[in-house]
Formats: structure tokens, sequence, C-alpha cells
């Protein structure tokens, strides 16, 4: 388990000015911080541990299974190219992002990888001993940049494509948003309606005697029972989203949801054109860095997330290290549309499959997102319709004994 950051409040002497500079930075210990001060042009006179009884054990419990988000790592990206092209050293642009970065995870990460790049390991090697913060995309391009000498341009591809990422995630929430507060809201009036209603309906249906039919009886049971049902379903609901958390990155149970989630009707379509803008956006980017086609595809795979996309991309893997074509293993890989292998056949045969994967990639993307408004517009009276169904439903089963009881009057 990696280290905890602390707080240390400290009292430094400026070197260009000679103000007395006080405030508070993190770090894993004092001579972090030290090293942080030096860095940033300051002369430490006291540097003095801040206790933090606010920051409670099982916040930290929650951050240590929280991993960065793209928006984060697109703004770090973009930040740290701009400061390493203006040419800030890389350890004092990394102390003053450490400043800047709001997220917790993020800030804690880049707190070791001071500390390791101090210590004077590379930069990228300090990235790879921090997975949940930095994926195995950008630790590669920033290593190639590392080697290459232009870890500042490298870092911007990175910013663009994290921000493309971000963006389009942004679209997917917002599409998903209104369905999903409308099913909640049905959820929880069919909920109020079996706790509050029906037993209002229950007690007028005893003092007038008779049978009830099968559906109104049927509900009045669920009424009488939600004491335990209720209890037992939120358990249930808990226990399946804990289950689905540990074993969701599990090889068999990866194995059955990556197709299955391609195959889906309507979203299936949808979950495709993402893969594949992503496969090929990553694969473009690595490919312009100058990373190796293996060593990039075996980089894309592992950032799928897609047990479908990892395996057709280990069969193009297989393919080009036997000397073979690139596009012929993704035509017949049944997870990439015949549009893809055509433009990626027409790029190897060109030398142009860089460029050709980013278009490949404007082109998904674009449709991803026409295609999710189109989602969103196709769910919201569909699901408005579901709701007066099931809404319709209980009060047309409540209402079915008083009805009964109309037709034997007027008979």
């Amino acid at each position: 388990m990696a280290a905890q950051p602390e707080s240390f409040s400290y009292q430094a002497v400026d070197r260009g000015s000679g103000a007395v500079v006080r405030g508070t930075l993190e770090a894993l210990n004092e001579s972090a911080i030290v090293a942080k001060l030096h860095a940033q042009g300051l002369v430490p006179l006291e540097v003095r541990q801040v206790s933090t009884p606010g920051k409670p054990g099982a916040l930290r419990l929650l951050n240590q299974h929280r991993r960065v988000r793209v928006k984060a790592l697109a703004l770090f990206a973009r930040q740290l190219s701009n400061l390493v092209n203006a040419g800030l050293p890389l350890m004092r642009a990394i102390a003053v992002l450490i400043d800047q970065t709001e997220d917790p995870i993020l800030k804690a990460s880049l707190v070791e990888v001071q500390a390791d790049v101090e210590s004077g390991i590379a930069f990228s090697a300090a990235l790879t001993k921090q997975p949940k913060s930095f994926p195995p995309l950008m630790v590669s391009l920033v290593r190639v940049g590392e080697a290459g000498g232009f870890l500042g341009d490298s870092l911007a591809m990175i910013a663009k494509t994290y921000q493309a990422d971000a963006e389009l995630r942004d679209k997917l929430k917002a599409a998903a948003t209104y369905p999903l507060v409308v099913l909640a809201i049905a959820v929880l009036a069919v909920i109020g309606m079996i706790i509050f209603i029906v037993p209002v309906f229950e007690a007028m249906f005893a003092s007038l005697g008779g049978e009830l039919p099968l559906p109104t009886r049927l509900l009045v049971l669920t009424s009488r029972n939600m004491i335990w049902i209720g209890p037992l379903l939120a358990v249930g609901v808990t226990a399946g989203w804990i289950l689905w958390t540990r074993n969701r990155n599990t090889e068999a149970v990866r194995k059955v949801v990556g197709p299955a989630m391609l195959r889906m009707p309507v979203f299936g379509k949808l979950a495709t054109k993402l893969a594949v803008s992503r496969f090929a956006r990553n694969l473009s980017m690595m490919l312009k860095s100058g990373v190796p086609l293996l060593q990039a595809l075996d980089t894309v795979a592992q950032t799928s997330n897609n047990w479908a996309i990892e395996k057709a991309i280990s069969d193009v893997q297989a393919s080009v290290r036997d000397g073979r074509s690139f596009a012929r293993p993704l035509a017949g890989s049944g997870v990439f549309p015949a549009m893809v292998s055509q433009m990626v056949a027409v790029g190897e045969e060109s030398g142009t499959l860089p460029e050709m994967l980013a278009s490949i990639s404007d082109i998904y993307d674009a449709e991803a997102k026409s295609a999710t408004e189109q989602l969103a517009s196709v769910l919201e009276p569909i699901l408005i319709v579901l709701v007066g169904i099931m809404i319709g439903s209980m009060v047309l089963t409540l209402y079915l004994p008083i009805f009964g009881m109309y037709s034997q009057l007027a008979g």
C-alpha cells in the first residue's frame, strides 16, 4: 500500500526578493518538502508537520480504490506540457502542479513521483509505479517523449487525446442523466404507492367485504410484506454491486460481458463506435509518437476495457508479428466494421497508417456523438410511456374491486 502524503507548514525566504513566505504543502516527509521549496527558489527556515484530524481513514480507503478522472489527467498533461515547453525544469514543473492539482489521488501520486524522480528514477518509470493514476498509454508516450527529447510535445498529444475522451464521456453522461432520473422517480413512486396508498385501499376493501381479484390480492400481499421485502431488495442490490465491482475485471466475467455489450440491441452499436474510436485514436497517437506497432498494439489492447476488442487486437498482433497484413485480422474479427479494415488497408498500402487511423477516430467520434443524441431522444418518450404503464397498472389494480362492485350492482 502506498504511503499517504502528510501536510506540512513552512516558512521560507524567497531567493529573488528576500521576502519571507509562509504556506502549507503535502509530501511524504520533511525532506521532500525541503526539496520542493528549493525547486521553487525558496530557502526553508522552518518546516513543521500539520496534524490532519479531519482526514478520516474511511476517506483514504475510498480514495485508494478510485482512479484519477480522465479530465484531471488531460488538465495535468496539458499544464505539464506548457511548463516543460516553456523551459521549466521537470522537477520544478512537478512541484508547481502538485500545488495546483485539486484531485487528491493525483496529488498524492505526484508527490511520490516527485520523490522518485529526485532519487534518480526516470519520469516515465516513476509514473509506472502509480498505475491507479497514470494509465499504460500515458506512461508509454511519456517514455517515448523522454527518449526522443520531445516530452512537452508528447504530453500535449496526451492532453488532446484525453480531452477528446472526456468530452465524449460527458456527452454520454448527459444523455443518460434524464432517463436515469425518470426511472428513479418511477421506482420511488411505485414504492411510495405500495407503502402508503395500498394500505388505505386495503382497509376500504376489508370494510366492503367480498373476495378481491388476484392482481389486487398480490398487490396487497406485497404491501403487507414491504417491511422485509424492502430491506431484502436493498441488501440484494448492494451485494450484487459489491460482487460486480470485485469480479468485473476477472477473465471469466470479461469474456462474457465484453462481447455481450457489443451485441446488445441499440446500445451495442454505440458501444462498438466508442470502442473503434478509442482504438483508432490511441493507436494513431502512439504511432505518430514513434512507438513501434507491436508495442503500440499491446498498450492499446490494455486500454480498450473490452475483452472482445483485446482478442481482436491480439489477432492483429499475431498477424503483424508473422509479417502478414494488419487489416485482414480486423476484417475477420467480427468486432470492427468493414469500413475500418478497408481504411486501414489503404493506410498500410500508402504508408499513411497513423493519419488514416486519425481519420477513422474522427469519423466514429462524430457517429458516436450522433448516436448518443438519437438514443437520448428515443429513450425519453419510451421511458415516459413505461412510467405511465407502471403507475396506470397499479391504479387499475387498486380500482378493480370497485369496478367489480359496480358491475354487480348494475347486474
